[in-house]
């Protein structure tokens, strides 16, 4: 599941561990029910990476990212080389910022930028964004979120709770910028992409039907703080 901005944001997926059991019992522990999915008790730490960071975790991200983009090994190389040349050039933005979520390992990322009402950064949102977001991006308060890559259950499973690692890192990237409202372009044919920020409280610009959607090859989703 993949989108790139401007040349759009990106939202992959990845196998992850599933929870295990919570093994603090009691003499008698009270009946419960089991928790579903992924929860904090996995200890996923999230955290921003610097640029020399970031640096050093190319293989990684770029691995991340290859491991999900399918295809053979020529796809794999290729689909790498191309988000790895995306990356360095959105790292070069102002204000640009990559979170990770970790445990032993690198478990998931996301990252964007945040954006003012002119320069470049809005090429291939030309004709989709309305004036209320012009004149957010004019006051700073906007954020385009060009990647989210998580894994497979993420999008599968509790995608309503705080807690969902989607919803954290995504959360977590308008809260240091102390943005209003996050944008994200997705090509209009990628459903499987559309579903999944749906499901974390993504939108459509023009409201939850995409009927009424400007022309072109892609779809426009906001999120609200």
């Amino acid at each position: 599941m993949t989108v790139n901005v401007p040349v759009p944001p990106t939202t992959t997926e990845f196998l992850g561990r599933s929870a295990g059991p919570d093994r603090r019992g009691t003499r008698n522990p009270s009946p419960s029910r089991p928790e579903r999915g992924s929860s904090p008790r996995e200890g996923q730490r999230v955290r921003p990476l610097t640029r020399r960071q970031i640096e050093d975790h190319l293989q990684e991200l770029g691995d991340l990212y290859a491991e999900t983009s399918g295809g053979g090994p020529w796809a794999w190389n290729q689909a790498r080389g191309a988000f790895l040349r995306r990356l360095a050039a959105d790292v070069r933005r102002p204000g640009f910022e990559l979170l990770i979520a970790e445990t032993t390992a690198l478990t998931g990322c996301a990252y964007g930028f945040p954006v003012r009402g002119d320069g470049p950064w809005w090429e291939g949102f030309d004709g989709y964004l309305p004036g209320r977001l012009l004149r957010l991006a004019a006051s700073g308060r906007l954020f385009v979120i060009s990647g989210i890559h998580v894994p497979s259950r993420v999008r599968r499973q509790n995608q309503d709770r705080a807690w969902n690692l989607a919803r954290r890192l995504q959360k977590r990237l308008l809260t240091d910028h102390g943005a209003a409202v996050a944008v994200t372009l997705v090509n209009r044919s990628d459903h499987r992409t559309v579903e999944a920020l749906r499901s974390w409280g993504w939108r459509y610009i023009e409201g939850d039907t995409p009927r009424t959607a400007p022309l072109g090859p892609f779809r426009v989703l906001v999120l609200e703080t």
